[in-house]
This record gives structure tokens, sequence and C-alpha cells, in this order.
């Protein structure tokens, strides 16, 4: 029977909704948050800074990473440097290239080089972990940040991908993998069966936590209840016409 008690990966929540934030902070099993511009867009997050304090004082010590969202890698720079000032436990997002497919490697290499914990984000391929991991220091704390979910949505499994990256990251004492984007909680397991050091994982994900070791025979019974009460409950009727009689039969 699966065990989180067990896991060697450790599981950050990723999201941008202070209550949600503030419930999952209470939670001894998330270690870590993530958030990004589009989570925090559909949050209707207005004042980035002030939404990246409110989170700051509700998580306490554990690592939260805030994204830079500039185009252009001076303004970046600009915006890594404020945002890593915010707090010891923050880790800078740095895509791993502009929306030009610029490669930002030699940005994440300054960043680094200066003591700047980051976390280069966005990337979907080995090559790209090699190319990340050249630049990172020895000496600064990293994360790397692989979209499995989303290697996984073009058809690909993610797995060997992950594996991959586990082992070039393997050089770095202070680099850590994470497994981004999640679609299913048996990820969270196949993140911890390749040795990958961290995995985000959204609400969503997350309120299935409560199934791990769930009796399948008791979950399909709950299922069939499901399926009978919301179709009560929505008042579904179906019009059936009685059975003609056969000719020749006597009706009682």
């Amino acid at each position: 029977m699966p065990d989180l008690t067990s896991l060697r990966v450790q599981i950050f929540a990723d999201g941008a909704d202070l209550a949600d934030i503030a419930r999952l902070a209470t939670d001894p099993i998330i270690k870590g948050f993530t958030t990004n511009p589009t989570l925090m867009r559909k949050a209707n997050v207005t004042d980035y800074r002030a939404f990246s304090k409110d989170v700051l004082s509700i998580v306490g010590d554990r690592p939260v990473s805030f994204e830079v969202f500039s185009d252009d890698f001076q303004e970046m720079e600009q915006q890594a440097l404020e945002i890593a000032s915010w707090g010891d436990n923050v880790y800078v997002k740095i895509p791993v290239s502009n929306t030009f497919g610029e490669f930002s490697g030699p940005l994440v290499e300054l960043l680094s080089n200066q003591g700047v914990q980051v976390n280069v984000t966005a990337l979907m391929t080995t090559g790209q972990v090699e190319k990340v991991a050249a630049c990172l220091s020895n000496d600064s704390n990293s994360l790397v940040s692989v979209f499995a979910g989303r290697i996984a949505d073009t058809g690909l499994d993610p797995i060997p991908v992950m594996a991959k990256a586990v082992r070039i990251l393997q050089a770095l004492p202070k680099a850590k993998l994470i497994w981004a984007s999640p679609r299913e909680l048996l990820n969270v397991f196949q993140a911890d069966a390749i040795g990958c050091h961290i995995i985000t994982s959204t609400s969503d994900v997350l309120a299935k936590l409560g199934t791990i070791g769930k009796d399948l025979d008791t979950y399909s019974l709950e299922t069939v209840q499901m399926f009978r009460r919301d179709a009560v409950e929505a008042g579904y009727l179906i019009n059936v016409e009685p059975p003609a009689v056969a000719q020749g039969s006597v009706s009682k």
C-alpha cells in the first residue's frame, strides 16, 4: 500500500490562492510553495509585490518560488535581484528562454554565481537540463523545474526524461530537480521512485491525497453511489413507454 510517510520526494504546493496557501501551510506534508504569473492572473492577483509579501508572511521559512516576467534579460536580472531580496527562503524562477527562444543560461549563471537561489523553469528536454546544469554554481542552492505533465500531454512518457534529469543533476550537490505540472497523484510515487527531489502539485491533485491506499471495492461502490445521488438530485427522468402487448396474448 502506498505510504506518504516513506516518500523521499518532497511535495510543494503550486498555486496563487491565498486561502489555499494558508490552509496548505498548516499541513506538514507540504514542504514548500511555488507560483507563476499565469496562476496569479487566474487568482485575480493585481499587485505582484503585495501578493508575494502576503505569501511569505503565511508560509514561514519554507522555500517559495516567485517568477520574473520580463522578456528582456537585463530587466529580468533587475527583477530577480529584487525578488531575491524578499527573503532567505525565496527562489527566483527564471524561464529557460525568453519568448524569442533565446537561452537564459548567461543570466542564470550570473545570478547563481551571485548567490541568488534560482529556479530555472519550463524545461522539457534533457538537452535543456544539461545546458542549465552547466550554468549553475556549486555554491548556491538551485532548482530545475522540468514540466513532466506537459511532456505527458504530448503523448510521450516523461519518466525516462525525468530519470535522466536526476542523473544529470547528481554532479551538482546543491541543485534539486522538480517534477512540475503533475497530472495525477500517481506522479508523486513515480517521482519518488526515480529519485526526483521535489514534485509540485496544484490543489486539485493535492485533494486526492486522502485516497491513497483506499480499498478499491469501497471506492467502486462509492463511485456508483455518486452517480446515483447526482442523478436523483438533478431530477433526471426517462419516460419509458409501457411494453406493447403481444398479439394473441391475454391481458390480466
